[in-house]
């Protein structure tokens, strides 16, 4: 229990310092209204630092240090010590400083302090809190550096479940790629595996053996975009160890992205061409405020919309069939099918576009037939790469928020904090 003086009002406060082995010996405060609570062990031996010898020879007290400590009343607070140091009769005499569990070696903070900071910096910045705590800016970095980890704690995981792998560029453009790789856990929990330095095959594959073997088993669904090393890496994976059973689900959201940039592509050449047909007013009215209504979906359309489309698809048929094989296309992957029957649906809908005589889909059509199996495990338990797409937008946020994050380790543990620091250094969750 530590009791304070309130110089102006003359009161005494009494608050738990909440920390053991140790004893108060006194509370002082400086010109900067800072608490310097000076304390000193109540342990008696230590552990020889060479031989791990139990130690009970006291030798003396070492040089006093200086510790951070959580704020009281909005004041700063320092802890000082000397630790005891004891001698080892078994290393010729040498001596060992005794260590307490609330402190690391060498750190210029208590442990309590530490995980503080870890949670003013969760969504935040290394600079704001910094600035907040009075505190240097590499302090701040070497909490971090104490408190959390640089890759993941496979000692935490019992399943894995679904992987996404996705990728990010580091810089502006299209450019840097590294890859995120995570798992959407049984309990819809998204967690972070691992940020790696590209999006090579190779080093994917590389992760994907790291991982410990026991975990294997437990490791059903890979989702990814159409990249071939993310796809290539996990079936490389499962055909090298028999006990892997993994399905590569290209995300569907990809896939739409695709077959819909088809149409994109019709309505802008329908469009250009009707500017030559029509008048201006004529083509104001057919064409102006036509974009979103042409990337609606058909039922989300409401009836004035309707109306404007028809008139648009009666000047514009090819328009007309490409956006009807879309919303097709579209239904299919709402539907409720297994995936033998979605595979039935999508090569006759692949037939009917060809027999069209549409060419706006052949990019497709052959992505299709490239990425078939893939698309159609889909159906399998209708998975796709959702959470990985929102952890794209946290990482994006993380990064503007903090002007560009250029180290991997660094964005590691920056989105491992963002994500798990309320549950690891919350006080409620101790």
């Amino acid at each position: 229990m530590l009791n304070m003086q309130e110089h102006k009002l003359n009161a005494m406060l009494s608050l738990p310092l909440d920390i053991s082995d140790i004893a108060v010996l006194r509370v002082q405060q400086n010109r900067q209204g800072d608490y310097i609570i000076t304390v000193e062990s109540t342990l008696d031996g230590t552990r020889c630092q060479h031989c791990g010898r139990k130690l009970t020879k006291f030798h003396g007290q070492g040089r006093w240090i200086k510790l951070r400590h959580l704020p009281i009343l909005g004041q700063r607070v320092y802890l000082q010590l000397r630790p005891k140091q004891y001698i080892c009769p078994d290393c010729g005499n040498r001596t060992t400083t005794q260590q307490l569990d609330w402190y690391e070696a060498k750190s210029p903070h208590t442990n309590a302090y530490d995980e503080y900071l870890m949670l003013s910096l969760v969504n935040s910045t290394v600079e704001d809190v910094s600035q907040k705590e009075a505190l240097g800016y590499d302090g701040v970095k070497g909490a971090v550096r104490r408190c959390v980890r640089t890759h993941v704690a496979w000692d935490k995981f019992q399943e894995l479940s679904v992987l996404g792998i996705d990728e990010i560029a580091l810089r502006k453009g299209r450019q840097n790629y590294i890859a995120i790789i995570t798992s959407k856990q049984a309990t819809g929990r998204v967690v972070v595996l691992a940020v790696l330095p590209d999006r090579k095959k190779e080093t994917v594959r590389q992760f994907l053996e790291s991982i410990p073997r026991r975990l294997w088993p437990t490791m059903t669904t890979v989702c990814s975009d159409m990249w071939d090393g993310y796809a290539n890496a996990a079936k490389e994976f499962a055909a090298a160890h028999p006990e892997v059973s993994l399905n590569v689900v290209t995300d569907r959201y990809h896939v739409a992205k695709n077959y819909r940039d088809c149409v994109d592509a019709v309505r802008k050449k329908e469009c250009r061409r009707l500017k030559q047909e029509l008048s201006a007013a004529e083509f104001d009215e057919a064409v102006k405020g036509m974009l979103w209504i042409v990337r609606k979906n058909h039922q989300d359309l409401t009836a004035a919309e309707r109306a404007r489309r028809r008139a648009l698809f009666a000047l514009a048929p090819r328009l007309q069939a490409a956006y009807t094989f879309r919303e097709e296309l579209s239904a299919i992957f709402e539907m409720c099918l297994t995936k033998a029957q979605a595979e039935i649906r999508l090569r006759k809908w692949a037939a009917k576009v060809r027999r069209s005589g549409l060419t706006c889909f052949d990019t497709f059509l052959t992505t299709l037939e490239n990425w078939f199996e893939e698309i159609a495990n889909y159906f399998l338990d209708r998975l796709s790469s959702g959470f990985v797409e929102g952890l794209n937008n946290k990482i994006k946020t993380l990064k503007r928020r903090c002007y560009g994050i250029l180290n991997t380790t660094t964005l590691f543990q920056r989105l491992h904090l963002d994500l798990e620091g309320y549950c690891l250094f919350a006080l409620y969750n101790h």
